[in-house]
């Protein structure tokens, strides 16, 4: 029986390309001169320093283009509220967010219940697993998840005939 898994996952390769580069852009940076701003990636988060707000906002950003250059969508970060740290520095904590959790997988199963698809779609743990006998109808699903509005990014992996 042909099926796919719907997932959430991030190339964390190029996730680590990009930090290292928006690290690089921070140093050479004019504007940077000076200033101990940083980013740092450690198990799927990142840390942001810098020594005011609006700093960290520029890191952000920096950030934010680097990943979309690098194919990585933006809506896959988590950002924290920007803290006081040692000093006078501010420091901004982002999750990177991993797999489909339950309350969105559940969503995503009650959506393709709705549009009376003729497949089944079951929750296995940080993915959901859908399954179905024409090849048209798991086209019409993946064209669904394109379609939703979540708040991490989905892709449509492991299509088997």
């Amino acid at each position: 029986m042909p099926s796919f898994d719907i997932v959430c996952e991030i190339n964390t390769h190029e996730l680590q390309n990009a930090v290292d580069q928006a690290q690089r852009e921070i140093s050479t940076r004019y504007d940077f001169k000076g200033s101990n701003a940083s980013i740092l990636l450690n198990d799927g988060n990142i840390d942001l320093l810098a020594e005011d707000i609006n700093r960290l906002h520029a890191v952000t950003e920096i950030l934010r283009a680097k990943m979309v250059r690098r194919g990585l969508e933006s809506k896959s970060l988590d950002y924290g509220e920007p803290e006081r740290a040692a000093g006078d520095q501010q420091k901004q904590h982002i999750q990177v967010k991993q797999g489909v959790e339950q309350a969105l997988a559940k969503s995503i199963v009650k959506q393709i219940k709705q549009e009376k698809l003729k497949v089944q779609a079951a929750i296995q743990g940080e993915q959901v697993r859908i399954t179905g006998k024409k090849r048209d109808d798991l086209q019409s699903v993946i064209a669904l998840v394109k379609k939703m509005d979540a708040d991490r990014p989905l892709q449509c992996i492991n299509f088997r005939d």
